[in-house]
């Protein structure tokens, strides 16, 4: 028996004491439950509003709001299309007579859809800018590596959602932009084919090619999105908050305090590196 645990010690430490986990998992796992329910509550309630944050990284030309302006462009995405659904469904003999009801017929319908299209496409925009400030700033090094790499998820999902509700409209621009796309995926080697047919439901677009997009469209990538965003926002907070430069540099920036009261804190607290 102590031969197996010896061994099986051996395989947990091998997986735990590796540099792709260290940068998933920062701190060890709870060992009590109140320590489980400290981490909870620490996590939950202070990882956006912290107790200690530094005044450098408030400032605007730090991250340019990216971030956040994303985040405001997704609510306006969900608020919009949750509005849309009302007036729309996913079927060939309705798809586009729906959009022309949405047009001329109901009240502020062009202002929902358009609402709807140019947050979208502001939400692309901005997220590929924050991943370009982003790499240009250097976050992505140690510790930050893993929160870089659910970044690059969300700017995937980011892209499959805009593409997913360019059918839904079912108009000519719609059919052959997806047709054209598709065509591109089949040439892929192997899965290319595949990965097609599971889009479509079939070898064209087709009302099972309508379906399977509003459903990732409506359901699918934005419960995977709102996931990685959790994430994402907790481990900004938890690899240190805001990147302010090189090792050295973001060390010595602790020095900057600042008096400050952050509000639901009930105290005065000094501003130092989160």
């Amino acid at each position: 028996m102590s031969n197996q645990a010896e061994t099986k010690r051996t395989y947990i430490d091998a997986l735990t004491r590796n540099r792709v986990y260290r940068s998933i998992v920062r701190r060890g796992l709870t060992d009590t439950n109140r320590n489980r329910s400290l981490a909870i509550f620490g996590n939950f309630f202070l990882h956006i509003h912290p107790v200690k944050v530094n005044v450098r990284a408030i400032a605007f030309t730090r991250t340019f709001y990216l971030g956040g302006l994303s985040s405001a462009a997704f609510f306006i995405l969900v608020v919009t299309g949750i509005f849309l659904m009302f007036y729309y469904h996913p079927s060939v003999p309705r798809a586009y007579e729906d959009m022309k009801d949405l047009q001329f017929v109901v009240y502020m319908g062009p202002f929902l859809r358009n609402l709807h299209r140019w947050a979208a496409h502001a939400m692309v925009a901005l997220v590929l800018l924050h991943m370009v400030r982003v790499f240009f700033a250097g976050a992505y090094r140690p510790p930050r590596e893993f929160n870089w790499v659910i970044g690059v998820m969300l700017l995937l999902i980011t892209i499959l959602l805009s593409y997913t509700g360019y059918l839904l409209p079912w108009d000519q621009l719609a059919f052959w932009g997806v047709t054209v796309g598709t065509n591109m995926v089949d040439a892929v080697p192997v899965f290319g084919e595949h990965i097609k047919f599971l889009l479509l439901g079939g070898n064209s677009v087709s009302e099972n090619a309508l379906l399977r997009f509003y459903v990732l469209h409506c359901v699918v990538l934005p419960m995977l999105l709102v996931l990685f965003l959790s994430v994402h926002i907790w481990r900004v907070r938890k690899d240190g908050g805001i990147y302010l430069g090189p090792p050295g540099g973001e060390a010595s920036i602790g020095n900057e305090a600042e008096q400050f009261n952050q509000p639901g804190t009930g105290r005065t607290s000094q501003a130092a590196a989160d």
